[in-house]
């Protein structure tokens, strides 16, 4: 009988947007942070998307805060560290265009590229966000984005293109894969299910998601992230599918309708639905094995 597949199983513990005041459960802070990290790795997570959050809970691309946080999670576990160039949307990352309008400004996105980590998100595509009656402009036009490939190149850092849309992969990203920025595998993570907070994202349906993969290039492993109840459903596709998968706080808060969730309750949720289906999650190691990453020293 054949070894059953290995899924890698990412945790997005924190992300840029949900806030204590919508769960208790949320870790902002360094030590909270890798402590749920811990604990989700116990489960069988070997990813984990990591936000960082000033000391007031907003959020930062600061590099020394990163820096704390994938210390702490280092210190206790030998999980993959992806951090964000997305950031948030308030604390050091927003700016004023005019009123209503507010930007992501790049320059503090591409901060969070300065903490040693050894994925980071890229997110090839310019879109519109609204959240509390504000409009949040991230953009990433093309020459922003091969200012982020060569940053990418000097750090050593394997990109995750993060896509909300067919158009998200098959522009910036593709263009730069074709151009020979981006090594095989390349890690795209479809994120949908995010269309009543950001303009041009997917929801999730099947055929969408069948779409999407494929479109992939040639030598690319897939993961997907649903935003709110699209999380089990889209997840459990994708590993059907011969994808991956990401779960946590930052994209869904409930473990059920009405039941706040802690990070660990989604991932063993998930690694139970992974083992249902005849499958097993990847530990770190085998992780680090597919996508090409080196093994951290012992």
């Amino acid at each position: 009988m054949s070894k059953p597949q290995k899924v890698i199983v990412t945790v997005a513990p924190t992300g840029g947007m949900v806030k204590k005041s919508q769960t208790p459960h949320l870790p902002t802070q360094p030590a909270e942070i890798a402590a749920s990290v811990k604990r989700c790795y116990d489960e069988g997570a070997s990813i984990v998307a990591v936000h960082a959050r000033r000391p007031d809970d907003q959020a930062t691309c600061d590099p020394a805060i990163y820096r704390d946080i994938n210390a702490r999670i280092r210190d206790v576990c030998d999980i993959i560290i992806n951090n964000s160039t997305g950031g948030g949307i308030d604390g050091d990352m927003t700016r004023e265009i005019e009123p209503g309008l507010d930007e992501i400004m790049f320059s503090e996105r591409m901060r969070g590229l300065d903490a040693n980590a050894e994925m980071a998100t890229f997110d090839a595509h310019t879109v519109l966000a609204s959240f509390g009656g504000r409009e949040i402009l991230v953009n990433t036009s093309p020459q922003r984005c091969d200012v982020m490939a060569k940053r990418f190149v000097e750090t050593g850092i394997k990109p995750e293109w993060e896509c909300f849309c067919l158009p998200h992969l098959m522009q910036d990203p593709m263009r730069l894969i074709k151009s020979g920025f981006d090594k095989p595998p390349y890690w795209i993570n479809f994120v949908l299910g995010g269309e009543r907070g950001f303009q041009n994202a997917s929801p999730y349906t099947p055929e969408i998601l069948d779409s999407l993969i494929a479109h992939l290039p040639e030598g690319a492993l897939f993961c997907v992230s649903g935003i709110g109840r699209y999380q089990f459903p889209a997840t459990t596709h994708a590993v059907l599918a011969g994808g991956h998968v990401r779960v946590g706080l930052e994209d869904n808060i409930y473990l059920a309708p009405g039941e706040l969730a802690t990070n660990e309750q989604l991932v063993a949720k998930m690694v139970r639905i992974i083992r249902e289906l005849g499958y097993e999650p990847a530990t770190a190691a085998e992780a680090r094995d597919m996508l090409g990453l080196p093994q951290l020293a012992s």
